[in-house]
């Protein structure tokens, strides 16, 4: 974290003077007015030139991704973990050896350590942001799982005349599954249960 005192006509020119040096811009700072200064008699006789301190903050997003480095480190393995920003969604996609064990069943794993990264980035962030984390494809492999399962569970819910319920599952999963399904004409889907244990119940329309 950088901070710089600067000094200028106005506040304004001093924080501007302030981000030039830091070569930040002002949603990057905190401001700390010092002294507003004094334009003194006809901008000349008893100025006094305005004084701000501008500190630097931690990008939030690099925060988060130290906390989720952090949290890998524990299982002892190495990996390489790229960052990629597209609106408000903050995909960390993570490569290396031994990715199977930060999967975890079913992405359980995967899962429980992008809930944590969550909450980190949005304590260190003014923004919200949604956090995608992913290892090797597995989330795009996952999806086309999903919609399989969406597809073949429908059929017997068809079948049946009765409800198929899926296994709990994070509200990004569930959404697949309404999503693969909302073009169906035969079944509506929706979810049921409490988090963590919200789950997918798929049934015939009368």
């Amino acid at each position: 974290m950088r901070t710089v005192t600067a000094t200028g006509q106005t506040v304004d020119e001093a924080v501007q003077s302030a981000l030039q040096q830091l070569n930040i811009t002002e949603d990057q700072a905190v401001v700390d007015v010092i002294d507003e200064g004094k334009r003194g008699i006809f901008g000349l006789f008893g100025s006094k030139l305005a004084i701000v301190k501008v500190t630097q903050e931690d990008d939030p997003i690099e925060k988060a991704k130290v906390y989720l480095k952090n949290m890998i480190d524990q299982f002892d393995i190495n990996v390489h973990i790229d960052t990629s920003v597209e609106g408000n969604v903050i995909t960390f996609s993570v490569s290396g050896e031994d990715i199977a064990v930060l999967i975890g069943k079913r992405g359980q794993t995967l899962n429980a350590m992008q809930y944590l990264t969550q909450l980190a980035l949005q304590s260190y962030a003014h923004t919200h942001y949604t956090v995608m984390l992913d290892a090797e494809g597995y989330r795009h492999r996952r999806k086309e799982t999903l919609i399989q399962l969406a597809h073949r569970l429908a059929d017997r819910s068809i079948q049946s005349n009765r409800k198929v319920m899926l296994d709990p599952m994070p509200s990004f999963e569930r959404k697949i599954i309404h999503t693969a399904l909302q073009d169906e004409s035969h079944v509506m889907t929706n979810s049921d249960g409490v988090e963590p244990n919200r789950y997918v119940v798929i049934q015939p329309k009368s």
